[in-house]
């Protein structure tokens, strides 16, 4: 069945989305039917077919347009998301292929405004800071697995020159290409800090068990757990001068998969995988007194999420001491310390274990469904960070116990720019002496009140939450 002739539409209301939903377009050269608005250039008008439902043009043996994703519009999905996560994949696979951003937003079929609109709600950058990410994780993994000149990886990275491809993977990484791919077997590492680098609070973070078992921290040194594809390691992090020197503590040699992952996750203890200088550019009043700090993250999304669940509704004391007893009780011994415990080993827990241990049956509930989701696969808890923020959140929010708060916690520490843990209680108490309200905000409240420090509101968190310790 099509669409009545004549039946009169505009290009210019299609492609702005106006008309989706009201019928859709049927290429009969291609075999596929797509959203008025989808981005692919337009067909001939002899090969196009109107029809008025999905139905009709799958009964005409037509399939749904990979582009514009028609099939989830009409599942009530959500098609932005799956154009960043189109995008995502065939930036990944040829970034070379895009030369710049206006170059990016072609490939992606939308404006240069659409484009930054798109990723700024999904990886909460803006478009030539994500295509930097993109080309320097492509160089990452290409300087590892292969034995090709350094110089010729940044080309084929799409890097236009050799400098320029220093300069940003230096940037991101902490290190020079040379110096990653000597990673591979090494046992000690340098991380170049920015000018400036506030440690204080990296420190404090990594210090707020005074009886951890997992991690630690001690003047300018901070110790952490693993347990890695190749075996149990420790990391030690000496804050220094020059920068930050790594330690890798274990009995054998780890390969270049498991020193990667160490590298990334002393990346996101020391919060060196995003600038603050943007931020404070724009919120100069409101940062000064608190000029260069950072966000420490944590080093695994199981551990975030971890985090989330188990600081639900109670304050840090008890959170801190609830994790550890889950150390305690899961963790993998790694000399005189316990690495975090994997979500195997969470999965495996009894509820009644957690509850002998002061945790609520509602909460130790959660937790185990949590860990059985990752362990499982249906919960890819560590690749959230790497894609689409609404996604994760979508996903996240779909679990049994976990809201919001959890959600927004969850991104916030695993690197998301732009997340703000409404209903956090410090966080409405720091707005409310922020504003002189008279109350503290409710959840709706605060998210208008946080809306002000959008895109950076992570950062922005951090400094609340930092600033209820200063004097009033």
């Amino acid at each position: 069945m099509t669409l009545p002739e004549p039946f009169s539409w505009s290009r210019d209301d299609a492609r702005a989305g106006k008309l989706n939903g009201r019928f859709l377009i049927g290429v009969l050269s291609t075999g596929i039917y797509c959203l008025p608005s989808c981005p692919a250039r337009p067909p001939k008008p002899e090969n196009v077919r109107l029809f008025p439902t999905e139905a009709s043009a799958q009964a005409a043996g037509l399939r749904a347009c990979k582009r514009c994703r028609p099939d989830l519009f009409y599942r009530g999905e959500d098609e932005n998301l799956a154009l960043f996560d189109g995008l995502s994949a065939r930036v990944a696979a040829d970034p070379a292929g895009v030369a710049d951003v206006s170059a990016l937003a072609k490939m992606a079929g939308v404006s240069q405004t659409k484009l930054g609109d798109l990723l700024r709600d999904h990886a909460h950058l803006a478009p030539a800071q994500w295509l930097r990410r993109r080309r320097v994780a492509h160089a990452a993994a290409e300087l590892l697995a292969t034995r090709t000149r350094i110089a010729e990886v940044g080309f084929g990275a799409g890097f236009e020159s050799e400098s320029v491809f220093h300069r940003q993977f230096l940037a991101q990484m902490r290190m020079t290409p040379g110096a990653w791919r000597a990673l591979d077997g090494a046992r000690t590492f340098l991380l170049h800090l920015p000018p400036g680098y506030r440690a204080a609070e990296i420190l404090a973070y990594h210090a707020r068990d005074p009886e951890g078992l997992s991690e630690r921290s001690e003047g300018n040194r901070i110790w952490k757990a693993f347990v890695t594809d190749d075996g149990p390691a420790v990391l030690e992090i000496s804050l220094e001068k020059e920068g930050a020197w790594v330690k890798v503590h274990a009995e054998r040699k780890l390969g270049r998969a498991a020193m990667a992952a160490l590298h990334a996750a002393a990346l996101r203890m020391l919060s060196l995988t995003s600038e603050v200088t943007p931020f404070e550019t724009r919120h100069a009043a409101f940062v000064r007194p608190r000029r260069g700090l950072r966000l420490p993250l944590l080093p695994t999304g199981f551990d975030a999420l971890c985090w989330g669940i188990i600081g639900q509704q109670i304050n840090i004391k008890f959170a801190v001491s609830l994790r550890r007893e889950l150390i305690e009780i899961a963790g993998e011994p790694v000399g005189r310390m316990r690495a975090h415990p994997t979500p195997e080993s969470v999965a495996n827990i009894d509820v009644s274990a957690l509850h002998g241990r002061r945790y609520s049956r509602s909460k130790a509930g959660y937790l185990i469904d949590a860990a059985q989701a990752v362990a499982r696969g249906e919960l890819d808890i560590e690749g959230l960070a790497n894609g689409s923020a609404i996604g994760a959140e979508k996903r996240l929010t779909a679990r049994r116990g976990i809201g919001t708060w959890t959600a927004r916690y969850v991104l916030l520490r695993t690197g998301f720019a732009d997340a703000a843990p409404v209903g956090d209680s410090a966080l409405a108490t720091a707005l409310q002496r922020l504003h002189g309200l008279a109350a503290r905000p409710d959840p709706d409240q605060a998210a208008r009140l946080m809306s002000a420090f959008a895109p950076h509101r992570s950062l922005a968190t951090m400094h609340l939450w930092t600033s209820l310790k200063e004097a009033v």
